[in-house]
């Protein structure tokens, strides 16, 4: 529960440190004195964004802390879960700096806004007059059941079933989109495939025809020039290699008389023997050249289909067009394999519908079976604030699985009617703002007794009731109170008289700014308040006692 709440610097708020009561607390005070002010400094540390800068002092930061008392309500998971420090006093704590630029904490250590809010819908359920409308919807309508069935168990096993079974289903219609796409230019990559294993492609081949070419290309010329070089090296008068010959012989014939030449004769007729193994293989690549015309167009046919392929596949080599030909094969085996995933899918996503459906079918016979507490006990507490007559009707029908969404498998209607004789309608269409409220504090009373949140705010939802109604609802906040801590902001004398607790919040001017305030009311001040609520600043005696009477039930 909410121990202290340690406001500084925030908007018309420049320094409160408020302790509240463990049971009902009543908050008063005149239209714009500030109330809203408070909550809005509330919903700081619970998560709330910081919509611009709310400084009473441009200079200072503002500062919000509350202190809360947890032990009762198996919350360590919770800190385990975020890697927090627990303690049973536990204290939240949001900064805004002068820039604007905003912090968290909880017992000091540092925290997301998305942490801060998961905590505090653990800590404080704020009710509001406008919060009347979620009644409406079919996802509160639900929690109600939910709350009251002790669903959380069954409904996160089936948000998990729906989850598997969603992923498996598009995991299906994946695989079927692939099959399909695989399907329709199957034929043509079949085509593809063939034409490319066909011409039997080799890594590099291109090169060594293109060069083969040349040479075939040029046979005559290279005939010759081989022909006229041989001739130089052998034949020629005198010849290269006779030339060398006989000028080694004289080096020989004087190296007796010269020792220094002998060095020479040696390199001489090393250079003659290397003359003669040149002359040699020109001798040979001139008798392997030859004219061949049958191998020419060999050689012009197969780059002549290579170049086609290439051109045709837009490949850029032989290279690419080889793996052009292996992803073409390895498509045509994924689809066979493809086929065999299919079926396995398709028992798979059988598998988790079934699950599924189970799942659903329990979570809706749980909130079937919640349906009528929840019917009786609205209508026992509409009687007590003055709406005898009224019924509830909760109406559950389960959906087409393409209809399941997270929050169950249910559609969900709740029909209300006010007066006698008139018949059942969708509560949205026929119930006014003060039928709502009560309805709703019905429900919220309701669902307090079986949740284990510490605290509830009603902030303002006294709207359309007064008199008699308006002590039958401060009677259920006081019985909401004694299994939580209430805090209920009100302009009724009739529920602020109920409190266990007084504050009034206030405005008054110091020098040049006005600020709010706010302080506990003891006995003869809580009349005053009480009996300026039922008569106005000046209240007269009868005012006066009435008050007395009022706080005195």
């Amino acid at each position: 529960m909410l121990n202290r709440l340690f406001i500084k610097n925030y908007a018309l708020m420049e320094h409160l440190d408020i302790q509240f009561d463990a049971g009902l607390n009543m908050i008063t005070g005149e239209t714009g004195a500030g109330k809203s002010i408070m909550m809005g400094a509330l919903g700081l540390i619970l998560g709330n964004r910081a919509e611009g800068k709310h400084f009473f002092r441009d200079d200072q930061k503002c500062v919000i802390e509350g202190f809360f008392s947890i032990a009762a309500y198996g919350l360590q998971p919770f800190f385990d879960a975020y890697e927090l420090e627990y303690d049973a006093e536990t204290i939240i704590r949001r900064e805004i700096a002068v820039d604007g630029k905003s912090r968290a904490f909880v017992n000091d250590s540092p925290v997301t806004l998305n942490t801060l809010k998961l905590l505090g819908e653990q800590l404080i359920d704020i009710h509001s007059q406008h919060a009347t409308l979620q009644l409406n919807t079919e996802r509160f309508q639900l929690m109600i059941l939910d709350s009251i069935a002790k669903n959380q168990p069954i409904r996160q096993a089936y948000q998990e079933a729906l989850q598997h079974y969603k992923q498996q289903v598009a995991s299906l219609n994946h695989i079927k989109e692939e099959i399909a796409n695989a399907r329709a230019t199957q034929d043509f990559n079949q085509f593809q495939f063939d034409e490319l294993a066909q011409a039997q492609l080799q890594d590099n081949e291109q090169e060594a025809l293109e060069a083969e070419l040349a040479q075939l290309e040029n046979a005559e010329e290279i005939k010759k020039g081989l022909l006229a070089a041989g001739y130089l090296l052998r034949e020629n008068e005198p010849s290269a290699t006779g030339a060398l010959k006989e000028a080694l012989q004289q080096l020989q014939a004087v190296q007796r008389y010269l020792p220094a030449v002998e060095e020479i004769a040696m390199r001489l007729q090393s250079a003659w023997i290397e003359v003669k193994d040149i002359a040699d293989e020109v001798e040979a690549h001139e008798q392997a050249v030859f004219m061949d015309e049958g191998r020419l167009m060999q050689v012009n046919e197969r780059l002549s289909l290579l170049y086609n392929l290439q051109q045709k596949h837009r490949a850029d080599s032989v290279s690419d067009l080889i793996q052009l030909r292996d992803e073409l094969e390895q498509k045509l085996s994924m689809l066979a394999n493809q086929d065999e995933e299919l079926g396995a899918l398709t028992q798979a996503v059988a598998r988790s519908l079934d699950l599924l459906a189970d799942n659903a079918k329990q979570l809706h016979d749980t909130r079937q079976q919640a349906i009528g507490q929840v019917e009786a006990y609205v209508q026992e507490v509409l009687a007590d604030v003055g709406m005898p007559n009224a019924q509830l009707k909760i109406e559950l029908s389960l959906l087409e699985v393409d209809q399941y969404k997270t929050t169950g498998a249910d559609a969900v209607q709740f029909l209300f009617s006010a007066n006698k004789g008139q018949p059942l309608q969708p509560i949205h269409r026929v119930a006014s703002g003060g039928e709502l409220s009560r309805v709703m504090l019905a429900v919220k009373s309701l669902v307090a007794q079986t949740s284990a949140l510490p605290t509830i705010i009603f902030d303002e939802i006294d709207t359309g009731i007064s008199g008699e109604v308006a002590l039958k609802v401060g009677e259920i906040m006081e019985r909401l109170a004694s299994n939580m801590q209430v805090l209920a902001i009100t302009h009724l004398p009739q529920i602020a008289s109920k409190g266990q607790t007084h504050f009034k919040v206030f405005k008054q001017d110091e020098g040049d700014k006005t600020k709010t305030d706010i302080r506990p009311l003891e006995k003869e001040a809580r009349v005053l308040e009480v009996a300026q609520m039922l008569s106005g600043a000046h209240p007269g005696a009868s005012a006066l006692q009435h008050a007395k009477e009022l706080l005195a039930r």
